[in-house]
């Protein structure tokens, strides 16, 4: 598969973890391609070595997706980088899907097959009927030769590249091993290395398997109406403003707004909701959601690249390229440790010899036992098949986390700072009460809140204006109109100045009287929110309150529970953090069991109240809109948008994005980023450990090439299925 792009102005600091520069080039473009065969690091590093040319710039090889992105001179063909690529030894693929594991291995499980059915025999001979050892070695040597199909050449075209990989290091010990005659060992290893990698490589195709059931949840066709007639055509083709049908049971493949029919709508592959959503005339339906019961005609609003999926689909597959700080560790580490335990193992089979007076060929075997625990596939793997099977598992449920390094920081979130409306409430309060501190009428006073919110986004000027409107009541010029941030509206309505705001607005203004502080009062202890309307002061006139408008946001439902879930998975404090008057706060905090309120802040407070947490708790994470939070979101430890389903600039802002309004997700994602680290800490502690053992085995010739490799193997399958029980989330905190 391949892909010509010409927009690649990524983030910068993502570029550099998932990347490597090789030349700058003044004029590129970007091809993708779809690799079998790439199912460790050893061939990611063989597809960059091959790559390796002055008209080739930046190089990602994915893992977890099999894609390889090539930056290049417009001049270099893409036969000739897919040339680049097989001669590394994997395979580019013509279709756009990976075909089976068995499909794209046959040759390798029949060789691995061959190699064991040989060996089998071999030690059946030796062990019960000792012949001829010419006979012993023909059949060794068939076992060796099958087995090692596999690996030679791939060792081969790592010499020639000049690097060191764990191919070159089985190949120089089954060498080793036929120089001093010990043939069943050096049948034994290869055997072993090739069923262990053919195993790993089942492991990675599992993962990935999970991996593109989360990617293509869109059809490729719709069914678009042309006239009275429907013709099936690609989805790349349909343009904004033309209409598709989708039956009952079919993936909807656009997003769009329903033109006519009515049905239930099943956004699970979305948002992980298990309820289906009505939709109607009118209302607003995704790609990659399953029509359930009625046939909808949908007018297409955006392009199949432009839509919602489309968008998510491309976090994903960046999210797989960055690293988390754990894997970059490993990643520099291991580069440090083959090279020196290679080196250990040369000065093992020298210095005992030659110093010491040791047995050569004892030493020799001794270090070829050194060159098998020197592979480092265990280390290496342990961490990128944990945080991609997380990663993939977070996203089924709609939690997107846009990389590793996220990932680890939520299972480090010690600290929780939350907005109220939208967060903890509906987010779509309602006028629940009004209240006339002046002669004028109820109408004339609705106009002027009406006429002052009317282009305000606010969700307490918008339930004014739903209000207003069910009431009919007209609007009215508004002259020098000026938003006052995090307290209200001001301006000029028939050459007088009113104002439209919070308590604190009113406060400032100096317009408060007793009665009218004893109304708020008793509004805010009920968790009401308030508008008051008033007089603007100016020269002449003190200014007056002429009517409170009483607002209720009810929070949402479960959200109590949710809250106790975000404390039973170790979120020591959470922190409400509104723009909203402190008594309502108070009220909201002590209704759903949050730890401590804050009101009255303004963006910037916000910001402040964020840096204390940060310096009590270190980890703090901070659940907000995407948009009207972020300076908040980007102070903290870690953004996570509510119900970016909605917005993609929601999805864009946030490090974590939850595509429903359901704050048990929030719980459900930090259980298993701490899942996800214990899992990454013990295949890293595990993989060390097993190296540590049996460096000292072998140091004292208690460990046989064999052992060692059935030990190197077993371990990096252990932390691949380990890695693997990721890919399942807990349902404890789950409010589905």
């Amino acid at each position: 598969m391949t892909e010509i792009k010409h927009d690649h102005c990524c983030d910068k600091d993502s570029e550099k973890e998932q990347t490597i520069l090789l030349h700058e080039l003044s004029q590129s473009e970007t091809s993708t391609f779809l690799v079998s065969g790439m199912d460790c690091a050893d061939e990611i590093e063989a597809i960059k070595k091959a790559l390796s040319s002055p008209r080739i710039g930046k190089i990602s090889a994915n893992l977890m997706s099999s894609q390889v992105v090539v930056e290049h001179d417009p001049s270099l063909t893409k036969n000739e980088i897919e040339f680049l690529i097989n001669s590394a030894g994997v395979k580019v693929k013509k279709s756009h899907e990976l075909a089976s594991f068995l499909v794209d291995n046959k040759s390798r499980v029949f060789l691995v097959g061959l190699s064991g059915f040989f060996l089998l025999w071999g030690l059946i001979i030796q062990w019960f009927f000792p012949i001829h050892e010419k006979l012993l070695l023909f059949i060794f040597s068939i076992a060796t030769l099958a087995g090692g199909t596999l690996v030679f050449p791939k060792a081969l075209r790592a010499l020639k590249q000049k690097y060191l990989d764990m191919n070159v290091l089985m190949t120089f010990a089954v060498l080793g091993a036929f120089a001093i005659k010990e043939y069943s060992e050096g049948s034994v290893v290869v055997f072993l290395f090739s069923l262990a990698e053919m195993l790993e490589a089942f492991s990675v195709a599992r993962a990935r398997k999970a991996i593109r059931e989360v990617l293509s949840i869109t059809p490729q066709v719709a069914m678009l109406e042309i006239g009275q007639e429907t013709k099936v055509v690609f989805v790349e083709e349909i343009q904004i403003g033309q209409s598709i049908v989708v039956l009952a049971g079919d993936r909807i493949p656009l997003d769009g707004i329903v033109l006519q029919g009515n049905s239930s709508v099943n956004q699970a592959p979305l948002t992980g909701e298990s309820q289906p959503v009505g939709k109607q005339e009118g209302d607003v339906v995704l790609a990659g959601t399953i029509n359930e019961s009625g046939t909808l005609k949908i007018k297409v609003t955006h392009r199949f690249k432009d839509s919602k999926i489309s968008n998510v689909i491309r976090l994903i597959e960046e999210a797989q390229s960055k690293k988390a700080p754990a894997q970059l560790f490993v990643d520099q580490f291991s580069k440090i440790y083959t090279p020196v335990v290679t080196v250990v193992a040369i000065l093992v089979a020298i210095i005992p010899p030659f110093l010491f007076d040791g047995d050569a060929s004892l030493w020799f075997y001794r270090s070829l036992v050194f060159l098998v625990i020197a592979c480092p596939c265990a280390l290496v793997i342990a961490t990128p098949v944990s945080i991609v099977s997380s990663l993939t598992a977070l996203a089924k449920i709609g939690v997107l986390v846009k990389g590793g390094v996220f990932l680890e920081s939520l299972g480090k979130l010690r600290s929780l700072a939350v907005d109220k409306t939208g967060t903890i409430t509906e987010g779509s309060p309602k006028v629940v009460s009004f209240k006339n501190f002046n002669q004028e009428s109820e109408q004339q006073i609705l106009e002027i809140a009406y006429s002052l919110e009317k282009e305000s986004t606010h969700p307490l000027a918008k339930a004014v204006i739903k209000y207003c409107e069910e009431k009919n009541i007209s609007v009215s010029k508004v002259l020098d109109f000026k938003v006052l941030q995090g307290k209200g509206v001001q301006g000029r309505i028939n050459n007088h100045s009113y104002f439209a705001g919070n308590h604190k607005l009113a406060h400032e203004l100096g317009v408060c009287t007793p009665e009218i502080e004893a109304y708020l009062s008793q509004l805010e202890a009920q968790a009401y929110s308030v508008l008051i309307v008033g007089h603007q002061p100016h020269e002449g006139c003190s200014g007056e309150v002429i009517a409170i408008l009483g607002l209720a946001d009810e929070p949402r439902a479960h959200i109590k529970t949710s809250i106790q879930w975000l404390h039973d998975v170790g979120i020591r404090e959470i922190t409400i953090l509104s723009g909203d008057n402190q008594r309502t706060v108070d009220a909201i905090a002590k209704r759903v069991g949050i730890d401590k309120a804050l009101g009255d802040l303004l963006p910037e407070d916000k910001v402040k109240e964020l840096q204390k947490l940060l310096e009590r708790h270190q980890f703090v994470g901070m659940i907000g809109d995407g948009i009207n939070d972020a300076p908040a979101l980007a102070q903290a430890t870690i953004g996570i948008a509510m119900g970016a389903v909605g917005t993609d600039a929601a999805i864009e802002t946030a490090d974590v994005a939850l595509m429903t309004d359901d704050l048990s997700r929030v719980s459900q994602a930090v259980d298993h980023g701490r899942k996800t680290l214990r899992i990454i800490h013990f295949n890293i502690a595990f993989a060390l450990l097993t190296k540590a053992i049996f460096i000292v085995l072998g140091i004292f010739g208690y460990s046989s090439l064999w052992l060692a490799v059935a030990a190197d193997m077993g371990a990096t399958l252990l932390v691949i299925t380990n890695s693997l029980r990721l890919l399942k989330i807990d349902t404890t905190f789950s409010s589905q």
